[in-house]
């Protein structure tokens, strides 16, 4: 097969791949819906019931929008509802029928229990002021497939363009190409993070910065940026989330660089929000003529509508002088905000907005590539003249929930398939600045061929003396078992949760309270299954030297502490059963995760008769046997290990 015909073969698998989650989503998004019931999706972070509806505006973006809010925010649930997210108003009758509102509703921002909601129309506002009983609920976004197909439909048809060329590379049918530049010194960095620096300003095509866990991937990438920026005007900044586009932005801003945010970040953050569109747009010194001016068309439409036609027709011309100064100021006032920012950042699905339409960037950066899906990264790829990944597709991958789609490929990054078969366009980062050595040790010999190397600061940094640094709490022998929830909750195993808790506790008082306070010690609870994260947290309120230091100990799941650290983690892994079955443990690459998030305690608890049969974890296992780090929880004493103190 040719080139073309390799080309026309992988976009079309990636369309079917990705029309196969599309489908399985939406199916799987209306079932539920039907199924569970309001208060149910409340308690998934899906739903807000019941609400309040606050003042109504046009914001500066001239969108009509209204405030929402709740009473009660439960500080257990991972609420869903973010900016760009599709959602439906719905009201509950006096016989207990939902009933939705038809029109199209948009997050335009959200934190704790407020939230903006953009309307189609004033009309829309009429069909739900006053109604008692009023809830939101998330819809099902069809934005983001529409705008992936679009990409790969772009990207698969290009031809004699730059993005043909970068596609071809990207897809290794054609070498990456590099200038020859001398090389620069950044004496802050360490040696494997200024190559990277170095071949990012080289690269013609296509670079990756590989960042395991704990290796200053950040940093070296806004180091990248900030020289990028002497050479160019402007670069763009993307990734998957709004999570790790505010965190990147916070970065550059930090530096001193001027970012324009395209959207609204995740989390309320003055120094984030005040770089967004929106923000830079109605502090334009020529917003406050615009806002007139869009207030003189609302009042002068609404007064035609009421007038006779001879009337109206008089009204028509100053109607048209008005909307023409309007979009004059408005094209000012863009023109302006992007000619004053050196970095234009938003998530990859984000930058198919509006605003960015026509505009293009030498040099575009991903950050977090690997959790990325490849045709989102075409939609901004379609932008660039050159792209530079960076992330680390040993850790979390893109989120696919079909499992039929992921065994067939679509959870496979364009990172990842790049670093394949690019791997001349590949630096790997070798220093990690997080974790004591032995906690390092596994997942750099498992994932990353035994190249990294724990800093002189870190390697030998602990809390107690004469502590393993990690420990594995066999529970073979106990009778833990793990009980199915349910196809989105997965598994829960309330034994070895209450042992967990026990471990903590006594962990904590071993160290003291007093110590924990004064040093700032701060712990994390991870498990991979939801139910059994849910299970903690409800556990942990009960128990009073949990409640007592709740800020410092968070409870979650693996994919909830991508890219998070916390000086001691305890891991539930849950599994445990006769067949030796460990459903989605079996992605080694939330392993990984996991087990890198600790700075200088991890601890293990789980049933390595169950566990060991796979053999990363019978090599894990065993590693930490011959560091004398395995105790067998049977054998485990009251006092040693299981002092609570409970309510």
């Amino acid at each position: 097969m040719d080139n073309k015909g390799s080309i026309e073969h992988h976009f079309q698998r990636q369309r079917d791949l990705l029309r196969m989650e599309y489908e399985y989503e939406k199916s799987e998004f209306e079932r539920l819906s039907g199924e569970q019931g309001v208060m149910r999706r409340v308690a998934h972070g899906q739903c807000w019931f019941p609400v309040r509806l606050g003042r109504s505006y046009y914001n500066s973006l001239n969108r009509f929008v209204v405030e929402v809010a709740r009473d009660e925010v439960a500080d257990d649930v991972d609420s869903a509802f973010e900016y760009g997210r599709q959602v439906r108003f719905f009201y509950e009758a006096l016989d207990g029928k939902i009933i939705y509102r038809n029109f199209p509703a948009m997050v335009s921002f959200c934190d704790g229990g407020h939230m903006a909601v953009v309307l189609p129309s004033t009309s829309a506002l009429k069909e739900i002021d006053g109604v008692a009983r009023l809830g939101v609920d998330l819809a099902f976004d069809e934005t983001s497939f529409a705008a992936m197909r679009e990409a790969l439909d772009d990207v698969a048809a290009a031809k004699g363009s730059r993005l043909a060329e970068l596609r071809d590379v990207l897809c290794g049918f054609v070498a990456p190409g590099f200038r020859e530049l001398q090389p620069m010194t950044f004496p802050w960095l360490n040696a494997s993070q200024q190559r990277a620096v170095n071949k990012t300003l080289c690269c013609r095509d296509v670079m990756v910065v590989h960042g395991p866990p704990g290796t200053g991937k950040t940093t070296t990438l806004v180091e990248a940026v900030y020289e990028t920026l002497r050479r160019e005007p402007q670069v763009m900044v993307c990734a998957q989330s709004n999570a790790a586009v505010d965190w990147i932005c916070g970065k550059l801003i930090d530096r001193g660089v001027p970012v324009l945010r395209v959207g609204n970040p995740a989390r309320v953050d003055d120094k984030v929000l005040s770089a967004t569109y929106e923000r830079q747009f109605e502090a334009h010194p020529d917003y406050p003529e615009l806002w007139g001016v869009r207030k003189a068309i609302r009042e002068v439409a609404a007064g035609r509508r009421r007038m006779s036609r001879a009337d109206a027709s008089a009204l028509s011309n100053r109607l048209h002088n008005l909307r023409r100064r309007a979009v004059e100021l408005e094209v000012k006032i863009q023109v302006e905000i992007f000619e004053s920012a050196r970095v234009v950042a938003s998530t990859l699905v984000g930058s198919d907005n509006a605003v960015l339409k026509g505009r293009r960037f030498t040099t575009l950066y991903i950050d977090e590539a690997g959790q990325a899906l490849e045709a989102a990264c075409w939609i901004a790829i379609r932008k660039a003249d050159r792209v530079i990944f960076a992330g680390d597709h040993c850790q979390l991958p893109p989120t696919v929930k079909s499992v039929e789609a992921e065994r067939a490929g679509l959870s496979r990054s364009l990172m990842e398939s790049v670093v394949d078969k690019c791997r001349s366009a590949v630096e790997l980062l070798t220093v990690q600045y997080r974790m004591n050595e032995a906690i390092m040790r596994f997942s750099s010999d498992w994932f990353y061929g035994g190249r990294l190397q724990a800093a002189e600061e870190v390697k030998c940094r602990g809390i107690l003396d004469f502590d393993s640094p990690v420990e594995w709490l066999d529970t073979s022998e106990m009778d833990f078992s793990e009980k199915y929830v349910s196809a989105t909750g997965g598994r829960v195993n309330p034994d070895e949760g209450e042992f967990m808790l026990d471990s903590l506790e006594a962990y904590i008082k071993r160290i003291g309270e007093k110590r924990v306070e004064d040093e700032n010690l701060d712990f994390a609870v991870i498990s991979p299954y939801k139910a059994q994260v849910s299970w903690l947290r409800r556990n942990a309120k009960k128990r009073k030297v949990l409640r007592r230091l709740k800020g410092k100990i968070a409870i979650n799941t693996i994919d909830g502490f991508q890219g998070q650290e916390r000086d001691v983690v305890f891991i539930s892994l849950v599994r445990s059963n006769d067949d030796g079955k460990i459903g989605f443990l079996s992605d080694l690459r939330r392993m990984n995760v996991a087990m890198t998030r600790a700075r200088m305690k991890l601890v293990i608890i789980g049933s390595a008769a169950t566990l060991t049969r796979h053999p990363f974890y019978e090599k894990l296992f065993l590693s930490q046997k011959k560091e004398n780090g395995v105790k067998k929880v049977s054998e485990i004493s009251d006092g040693e290990s299981m002092c609570c103190e409970k309510s």
